[in-house]
Order: structure tokens, then C-alpha cells, then sequence
């Protein structure tokens, strides 16, 4: 089947992810020509736009070739140690402070795999970074700012490969259908642009929502998950028409896609300036969902260690439909993982992770990272915040 056909038949609008959405994620995921960066804008519904689409789509694709099953579960001690940990984290975001201004600072990026006779690596590419601050109240300002990152090495592994190749300054990978070069080089931070900008007026509404209210969100999980996180929520996030009758195929490839987009809607809420409490409850709602499953620690992109949660795994699988070559067809199974910073409970990055390799990663092992949004920096300010002139670090 078509992919974007079944996007379109199975999560149609009204309701997430739109039209302009869905062309968002598959740039997100692996559609080549530079996009215009957009604003990051919070929802209730679906936290950041431009983070929450593209794993909200890529849960949409992916589930078109989900097979049944799921991870393996820890020995039922390490559960507990895992599980723990996260609450143990939850409870260092309640103590956060606030401020006057709320930043973000966002990178996103794509793996690809690079196939030289001097050996096997992983690169990074289709990667870019968003730095949005906003005030507190209204007329304190808001401002957006967006640069591409260069293509490069996904660990020090594969940086050593990559020199044993001859250290190329760009790569030449296959892209969604068609190959396409991407350079190991960055641009400047802009701040020009229909989607990028500074608003010295703009400033206190957050995810659609005043302060106030936000502070109002309540803080007792039970609330929170079935505000965010029921059957219901994720019927509306899918999509799915009410009323409307699936065959079992589709309805458990819905079953399937809720663990990885309650763990993509979460993270999309907590990257903006939610109370400490309720990102707190935010937290412990998520780990207490059926399919999702406290996984001790994890490291992100930007090589920073955390404490994890995890959804169930499942198969995806990439054909030769539209020219892919041999070595990007096959099957490989993933999951979609939450890293949390173990001392500020703050999130550090939404990652899809490979579990069982084949297909385009039979060379990789399981924990590769397919596809990432990684939080550089969140949190609020006396101050105005500035982009970093340096470039993120990563692993």
C-alpha cells in the first residue's frame, strides 16, 4: 500500500497529523530539500508542532508494516529499579524553578547509513536546529531562530570509519526515493523569514493557553492521563472517525502506534513551560501506561546519559516500491524512547530506536538511533535567552 494513501485513508483530517503536517514529517524523516524552519508552537493536543508530527507520522508509516509482539520485559527486580528511577526524576522536575522567559533550544536528525569497502558507518544528516524564547506575559516578546547543522559521524565508532574513508565532506545517501547529497557543512542562526523571527510584542501564551491556566493544569496522573492520554485522546490524534468500523489488521496497528505516540505527545508537552508539578504528573502518568516500560538508562544524540522510558517494539519494513536500493530493503523492528535527566527530571530527547536489526540497519546493533528530537536546552530564565553561537556536541 501506498504510505501516504494510507496516511491520508486512515488518519484523514480533521484532527492530527494535518496535510501540511504529514508533508512536515516525511521532511522531517527523510525528505531531502532544505525546509523552511518553522516556528515551534505548543498544543494541548499534541505538544510542538514540529517535533510531534514527525514521530506522529512516523508511527503512521511504520504501523503499515507493524508484525505483533513486543520488548522483551526486565527481570521483574530491574523493572522495579528502572521504574524507580523515573519517579525518582519526576520528583527533581516538581522542585524546577520558573522564571520570566521559557527557551527551547531543539535538534533534529535523520541516521543514515554509509556503506564504503573501508567499513560500515552511521551518519546524521537531514539535521537542524530551532531556538525559540518567549515572555512570560504578554508584550515581553517572543523570537525564533533556525540553522541547518552539518551532516556528520553519528558516534566516535563511526567517526573513525568515516576517516578510514578518507573523512568525505558530504555523503551521498538514499532519501525517501531518491539519493541525495547532504553536506558536512552548518549555516548561520536566522532570525529573518515567513517562519523564523523576532516579535518584540509577542509573549505569554503558551500552548494555546495563558500562564494562568497552565498553572491551573491539574497534577494528580490519573488526570493528566485522561486528559492526554486515554483511549479517546489518542483516537483524536490518530485521526480516527468516530464511529467508524477498521478491520482488526488496522485496529492493531492502532493498538500498536499508542504506546509511541503517548511517549511523542508527552514529550512535545513537557518541552514547554508546564508548571513543575504538573510536569511532574505529566511523568508518572506516562510511566504507568500499558506499553511503555521504565528501561534504566540511555544516552542520547547529543551523547547525554539519562534515565529512560520505552514503548513496545515493532516491525517495520522498507521495500524497493520506490527504487530503493537492495541494501535499503528488508525488515528491522523499533521503539520509541523518553530520556529524562535524572537531576532535573527535564526531557533530553524523543528518539526512535532500533531493537532488532535488518533491512537498511542489518549492520547496526540494537539502541541505534534512527531518528531524533534531542532537547540541547529547556527551561526558564530571568533574562532573554540567545542562541548558541557553538555548535551542538554530539556523542
Amino acid at each position: 500500500m501506498d504510505e501516504v494513501r494510507m496516511v491520508r485513508d486512515f488518519y484523514p483530517e480533521p484532527g492530527p497529523p494535518t496535510a501540511r503536517e504529514i508533508a512536515r514529517a516525511k521532511a522531517l524523516l527523510s525528505e531531502p530539500p532544505r525546509r523552511t524552519l518553522l516556528r515551534l508552537r505548543w498544543g494541548l493536543g499534541g505538544g510542538l508542532v514540529a517535533v510531534g508530527a514527525a514521530t506522529a507520522v512516523a508511527i503512521a508509516l511504520a504501523g503499515g508494516n507493524t508484525t505483533g509482539g513486543g520488548t522483551t520485559p526486565a527481570p521483574p527486580g530491574r523493572v522495579n529499579l528502572d521504574a524507580r528511577a523515573v519517579l525518582a526524576a519526576a520528583e527533581k522536575a516538581e522542585q524546577q524553578p520558573t522564571g520570566n522567559y521559557w527557551h527551547i533550544d531543539v535538534v533534529q536528525g535523520q541516521s543514515y547509513i554509509m556503506r564504503p569497502s573501508t567499513g560500515t558507518y552511521a551518519i546524521t544528516a537531514a539535521a537542524d536546529e530551532t531556538f525559540n524564547w518567549s515572555g512570560a506575559k504578554p508584550g515581553m516578546g517572543e523570537a525564533y531562530y533556525g540553522r541547518d547543522l552539518p551532516a556528520h559521524p553519528l558516534t566516535k565508532q563511526d567517526a573513525a570509519l568515516w576517516r578510514k574513508a578518507g573523512s568525505p565532506s558530504s555523503f551521498r545517501v538514499w532519501s525517501n526515493d531518491h539519493y541525495y547529497t547532504y553536506p558536512a557543512k552548518a549555516t548561520k542562526w536566522s532570525a529573518s523569514g515567513p517562519n523564523v523571527g523576532i516579535d518584540p510584542h509577542g509573549g505569554g501564551d503558551y500552548m494555546g493557553k495563558s500562564v494562568k491556566d497552565l498553572q491551573n493544569l491539574p497534577t494528580d496522573p490519573a488526570k493528566l492521563a485522561a486528559m492526554f492520554l486515554s483511549e479517546t485522546e489518542m483516537d483524536k490524534a490518530l485521526g480516527r472517525r468516530p464511529g467508524r468500523k477498521l478491520s482488526p489488521e488496522m485496529e492493531q496497528r492502532l493498538r500498536q502506534a499508542a504506546p509511541k505516540l503517548k511517549i511523542q505527545k508527552v514529550a512535545g508537552i513537557l518541552s514547554g513551560p508546564v508548571q513543575p508539578k504538573a510536569r511532574a504528573g505529566l511523568m508518572r502518568a506516562l510511566a504507568a501506561q500499558p506499553g511503555i516500560h521504565a528501561i534504566g538508562h540511555d544516552t542520547d544524540p547529543l551523547g547525554r546519559r539519562g534515565i529512560a522510558l520505552a514503548s513496545d517494539d515493532s516491525g517495520a519494513t522498507a521495500t524497493g516500491e520506490y527504487g530503493a536500493p537492495k541494501a535499503e530493503q528488508g525488515t528491522y523492528r523499533w521503539r520509541v524512547v523518553i530520556v529524562f535527566d535524572e537531576h532535573t527530571g527535564a526531557v533530553l530527547s524523543r528518539q526512535d530506536e532500533l531493537t532488532q536489526p535488518g533491512g537498511p540497519y542489518s549492520e547496526m546493533k540494537p539502541g541505534f538511533v534512527i531518528e531524533y528530537q534531542a532537547y540541547r536546552s529547556t527551561g526558564w530564565t530571568d533574562a532573554k535567552p540567545t542562541p548558541s553561537a557553538e555548535l551542538p556536541s554530539f556523542g
